[in-house]
């Protein structure tokens, strides 16, 4: 068994991470750029030094052992440590870079951030790509710890308080509707708002009430939400080609203004805050550093 253990060396702790973080094979075996068998391989490599069987097969793929779920939390603290261990003071040249920098966000907030989020990275760090992921409320955590993500896009209040997090914009709400619709020829008023029809994205999927009815109710007010969309993507296509309305996060409304009308919105609706948040692993990592300042001064020029 000691001769076993001394052959544990970070190649298989980092696969054993990334095992345990997809708990299936192939999808481990292509995040680490190795071959379905060789991961195999290593797996019984770790099962053998750890004498448990780690993952068992289950319904959906692999589920981990209760030993492997021991495992899990020491191991990602192990693998962060020896991350700020190696790359503590490592200088970082973003003229020569070929670094992948990964971006988790809803896409709403990546219409707004990724056109001059790139057009910087263009001209400052040719080389580095940039990968713009959705975000997932419930393996954020997870995937800043592991690397597989490098910042997340989020509001205040929904970031982990794990996280280190730093504002980038306050947002708030336009009206955007087809070039040409009546509405669109004056300021609109709150019964003409109120009579139209109106899309609204309901992240989830399938909902039919949001921040703009409750901001109505308070007034004893209603609209009429006729279409929901899972994806605010979808609005200025539906806008277009009828005469429904929809209210939307100010900067997307703002990209959108050379194809669609674009009025203020007849009633105060509360807006929000957008952020960035990153695992304490990576505070110190200069890339990283150099990337966050990157996105703060691209969204604030």
């Amino acid at each position: 068994m000691d001769n076993l253990r001394s052959r544990m060396d970070l190649n298989l702790l980092v696969s054993l991470d990334v095992l345990l973080a997809e708990c299936h094979v192939t999808r481990a075996a292509a995040r680490l750029g190795l071959s379905q068998p060789a991961l195999s391989a290593q797996l019984r490599q770790l099962r053998e030094a750890l004498g448990d069987a780690l993952l068992v097969p289950g319904p959906k793929g692999m589920t981990p052992t209760a030993r492997a779920l021991a495992l899990k939390a020491p191991l990602r603290e192990l693998l962060a440590g020896f991350h700020a261990l190696t790359s503590a003071g490592q200088p970082f040249d973003p003229g020569t870079s070929q670094q992948v920098f990964r971006v988790a966000a809803t896409d709403s907030i990546h219409s707004s951030v990724t056109t001059p989020l790139a057009a910087r990275l263009a001209v400052l760090a040719p080389g580095c790509r940039l990968a713009m992921q959705r975000s997932d409320l419930q393996t954020l955590p997870e995937q800043l710890a592991s690397g597989e993500l490098d910042i997340a896009l989020l509001t205040p209040q929904s970031t982990p308080t794990a996280l280190h997090a730093r504002k980038l914009y306050d947002e708030d709400f336009l009206c955007v509707m087809r070039q040409g619709h009546p509405a669109a020829v004056g300021p609109l008023d709150l019964d003409t708002y109120c009579a139209l029809s109106h899309v609204l994205v309901s992240p989830s999927g399938g909902g039919f009430v949001g921040a703009v009815d409750a901001a109505l109710d308070a007034l004893g007010r209603s609209r009429q939400v006729q279409i929901s969309v899972n994806s605010f993507l979808l609005v200025p296509s539906l806008v277009d080609a009828t005469d429904l309305i929809a209210t939307v996060p100010a900067r997307l409304a703002r990209h959108w203004a050379g194809q669609l009308a674009v009025v203020s919105v007849p009633v105060e609706v509360p807006g929000f805050s957008v952020s960035m948040a990153w695992h304490p692993r990576s505070h110190a990592d200069a890339a990283q550093a150099w990337l966050r300042e990157t996105l703060r001064n691209a969204l604030s020029g």
